[in-house]
């Protein structure tokens, strides 16, 4: 997909991401620690094809194949840094084998968790490499565009963003997780790290996980001032409790989260989905309630 389509798809209405996978995936037979995602679902496939084929169904206009982690310095973490290359290349082709053309396909991208120099001890030069390698083959498989999604500082995002330019013209989507007044965890505010992607030409900037959609006014507003470019909010289902056995139980349904989610798009956020605790029927709920406002 060309940069130009993205953006007029974006001026004709808002568009609408997935749910969850990580914590959908769980209560479909993932154990909840111990496991690596991008692997279950490499050797899953039945289950994922169902998951992503319920999001189309319920309304998403945008796919994410589950290579969130499946970069090499996360996956060298448990000793799968070998699998990178095939994990990526083959989870954009089942995606793209199960919803089709009727929606779009995104190339899921994540932080390493490491901090960059000079706050930590990963390199610009390292973190290039890696997102290259893990863009390489995304682009290759056939991904329609690349989110990067919870980031947690400015920095990481703009390895990201040298690295998509270098590789491909795919249209670019990044995303921050932060906290209810704006700051990024590794320090700095989400308002500047949105002006910077901008800047570095990024086509839509935004929030996903953080926390509830019901502290996030705030941040969708300030962020719609900020930049010229779409406002993306891709929250949890509310903030989550977690029990004795070590479940995490979201606080918020699916009406009360797409009820939030109207408020966001209000507040300017034209590209919206849900992270952790959602479902397809929280997807549903959302498109249901954005086709009324947005036909007004």
């Amino acid at each position: 997909m060309t940069r130009e389509r993205f953006h007029e798809m974006t001026e004709q209405g808002p568009l609408l991401l997935d749910g969850a996978t990580g914590s959908y995936l769980k209560t479909k037979g993932m154990p909840a620690a111990g496991v690596c995602t991008e692997q279950w679902a490499y050797e899953h496939p039945e289950t994922v094809a169902d998951m992503q084929k319920a999001y189309a169904d319920a309304g998403s206009d945008i796919i994410y194949a589950p290579t969130f982690g499946a970069n090499r310095v996360s996956l060298g973490n448990l000793r799968l840094q070998d699998r990178t290359e095939e994990w990526n290349r083959v989870l954009v082709a089942r995606t793209r084998q199960n919803v089709g053309d009727r929606v779009l396909v995104a190339g899921d991208l994540s932080t390493t968790g490491q901090a960059m120099e000079p706050y930590g001890t990963m390199s610009y030069d390292t973190l290039l490499d890696v997102y290259r390698e893990q863009i390489q083959a995304l682009f290759e498989a056939g991904a329609d565009l690349l989110v990067a999604e919870t980031l947690l500082s400015a920095d990481e995002a703009m390895v990201i963003c040298d690295a998509a330019r270098e590789i491909c013209d795919l249209p670019l989507l990044v995303s921050f997780t932060c906290e209810g007044d704006g700051s990024l965890y590794l320090g700095g505010s989400v308002y500047d790290a949105a002006a910077a992607m901008e800047a570095m030409g990024a086509d839509a900037v935004g929030v996903n996980c953080s926390v509830g959609p019901d502290q996030l006014g705030a941040v969708i507003a300030g962020l719609h001032e900020t930049v010229s470019i779409p406002v993306m909010a891709k929250p949890n289902a509310g903030m989550p409790v977690i029990t004795e056995t070590g479940e995490a139980v979201y606080s918020m349904n699916a009406e009360e989260f797409a009820r939030h989610l109207e408020r966001l798009y209000q507040c300017g956020a034209t590209i919206l989905g849900g992270c952790c605790g959602t479902t397809p029927e929280y997807i549903r709920e959302i498109k249901t309630r954005l086709q009324k406002v947005s036909a007004v």
